[in-house]
């Protein structure tokens, strides 16, 4: 993975100061949807290659949610944008 990841707060901090979390592109399913949506959104889970979104949490810095574009293959980080923007885009805020 490479060694800085550019947090949007932060600017430039080393790797090891960041927390992978999980899945972002994952849409929670409505509250009365029926238990097999249910099973899946909390059980099921894609092993993805290559680019892939992810919630990122920098627990030694602005200690902000992050989403992170990055390549599962080789680990590039492609973008970085704070969690909160995130969800104001897909119109959940």
């Amino acid at each position: 993975m490479a060694s800085l990841i550019t947090c949007p707060h932060c600017g430039p901090r080393p790797k090891e100061e960041f927390s992978i979390r999980s899945d972002a592109s994952l849409v929670r399913p409505a509250p009365d949807a029926d238990a097999e949506t249910w099973h899946a959104y909390v059980y099921l889970r894609d092993n993805p290659r290559g680019r892939h979104l992810e919630y990122w949490h920098h627990a030694a810095g602005c200690r902000r949610w992050l989403v992170v574009e990055r390549d599962t293959q080789t680990h590039a980080v492609q973008s970085v944008t704070d969690a909160a923007d995130v969800t104001r885009a897909r119109g959940a805020a």
